[in-house]
């Protein structure tokens, strides 16, 4: 019996792929037929054919090639750096129902951590309480001793978050890891959008779906909400490492559609405990930073002494309340890998509810017991080192070498610390155009949210696509993509 894909002339689903996996799939049920809100869609495919959707996934390159929409990989340099940004042009779509569980998860997330950060940088009342353990912050390499009792503006420290999002096997959302640092990929969220737009009017026409292009405007006005000198009054930049960064594009991107300026650390300094921006009428004092360097180059009078990244002085600005900077120095302990673990526990105490969203199981290094456990069970566990992101530093036990196994088994023993391991999780499929083939990809989700007046959940967020077959990993670094994420309106 042919699948509905056969029948319309659109490639076949191959066993291996599609139909012996236990992952969930979202585009359609166990009988091979597209979920109700892909039937609007998947009728215009079946009428349009292949030769459409090749058109348009053309059509959909040349537009991000033209609007110079990259990524940058270090990994390769014999093919250049710099690529265009890997894109599959079936849109994921979230019904409404679904997307009311993961934003009222992700603002009961952001609160809690929010309320953490503040309690570890004052009084440190849960390291007190035994709810989390006191070895486990003071040794994260995140944790910043040097802002202890520092109070940021309104209390806010995780002013751009982003979240991401697992489906598994039975298709209920996870929360994979928390990004509270400097988290990236909002551009190519807004990006995708244009080009979908752009390129594929006709599925826009059957769906009401939720805008995500008016992120940059909340920012901005987020941003604004934090200036000491008043939101009519503030200037704001963004601090970008510079042009050989990963996200450059994005910093640029982001700074554009907020009408501020993109400055690096030298277009930066510090006079009397305030911050300006140099210009060719003089200095002009800065009211909030939002920035895209790391905590480590961020303040070299600080933090790293050897840093040309930062802006010498920023830190005692911010102490003393004559600049914002977001998100705030010190965030990056609330998104340790270790840390998450207890991230159930967190909100339970500040907020006495139970999470909305479950997360992953998580087996601490530092624990004996976990420990033994993950070492003799390596080879179907996923081994993450605590402090890395991009898919690296990171063992896939399934797909792994007895060498690499026995490797990390070292590094675990020599620093428990620096790791923790989950179970690996069959994480959700969706349907895509591959190379003239519709076929089926793993994917995750990190929706964006922002924490200004109060928490704004952009409706939709970067769908990253494994575009490797059987491949877990979604990161763009290590050969990944994306999809237009569409939220549905009720």
């Amino acid at each position: 019996m042919l699948t509905p894909f056969q029948s319309a002339g659109l490639g076949r689903l191959p066993a291996h792929s599609e139909a012996s996996t236990i992952a969930f799939h979202e585009f359609y049920g166990d009988d091979f037929r597209p979920r109700d809100h892909y039937l609007p869609m998947w009728e215009h495919i079946q009428i349009a054919g292949q030769q459409m959707l090749r058109a348009k996934t053309r059509d959909a390159h040349l537009a991000l090639h033209s609007e110079g929409v990259t990524f940058t990989v270090y990994s390769d340099t014999d093919e250049g750096i710099e690529r265009v940004w890997p894109f599959d042009i079936l849109p994921r779509i979230i019904p409404a129902s679904d997307w009311t569980h993961i934003e009222s998860g992700i603002k009961q997330r952001i609160l809690a951590l929010n309320l953490f950060l503040k309690d570890l940088y004052h009084g440190q009342q849960i390291l007190k309480d035994g709810v989390v353990p006191p070895e486990l912050i003071y040794r994260g390499k995140d944790f910043r001793h040097e802002i202890i009792d520092i109070d940021p503006p309104h209390d806010i420290y995780t002013h751009i978050s982003g979240v991401d999002l697992i489906r598994d096997e039975d298709g209920r959302y996870l929360v994979l890891e928390d990004n509270l640092r400097t988290p990236s990929g909002v551009s190519y969220m807004i990006e995708n959008r244009i080009i979908e737009r752009r390129i594929l009017p006709e599925f826009f026409a059957r769906y009401r779906v939720r805008r995500v292009e008016h992120y940059p405007a909340l920012l901005l006005q987020a941003l604004r909400h934090l200036s000491p000198r008043g939101a009519d009054a503030a200037v704001i930049v963004v601090l970008t490492p510079g042009v050989f960064n990963s996200a450059y594009f994005e910093h640029t991107f982001l700074a554009k559609e907020m009408g501020v300026e993109l400055a690096e650390g030298r277009d930066l300094v510090c006079r009397n405990d305030k911050v300006y921006l140099k210009t060719t009428l003089g200095l002009c004092q800065v009211d909030v930073i939002y920035r895209r360097v790391d905590d480590d180059f961020l303040d070299p009078l600080v933090f790293r002494e050897d840093s040309a990244l930062g802006v010498a002085g920023v830190i005692n600005a911010w102490r003393k309340g004559h600049v914002a900077l977001a998100n705030a120095p010190g965030a990056g302990i609330a998104d340790d890998k270790a840390v998450y673990a207890y991230v159930p526990e967190i909100i339970r105490y500040y907020l006495g509810e139970e999470p909305i969203l479950d997360s992953v199981p998580t087996y601490q290094m530092t624990d004996p017991q976990d420990r033994a456990y993950v070492l003799d069970n390596l080879q179907t566990m996923v081994v993450k080192a605590v402090a890395e992101s991009g898919g690296y530093g990171m063992l896939m036990g399934p797909s792994s070498t007895a060498i690499q196994r026995a490797e990390f088994t070292r590094r675990i023993t020599e620093n428990p610390r620096n790791y923790i391991a989950q179970p690996v999780i069959q994480i959700s499929r969706h349907l895509c155009y591959l190379e003239g083939e519709l076929e089926s990809r793993h994917l995750d989700l990190r929706p964006f949210s922002i924490y200004g007046s109060g928490i704004e959940v952009v409706p939709g967020g970067l769908t990253r696509v494994a575009m490797t077959r059987g491949s877990l990993v979604v990161n763009s670094s290590q050969g990944g993509g994306s999809k237009d994420t569409w939220v549905l309106a009720d």
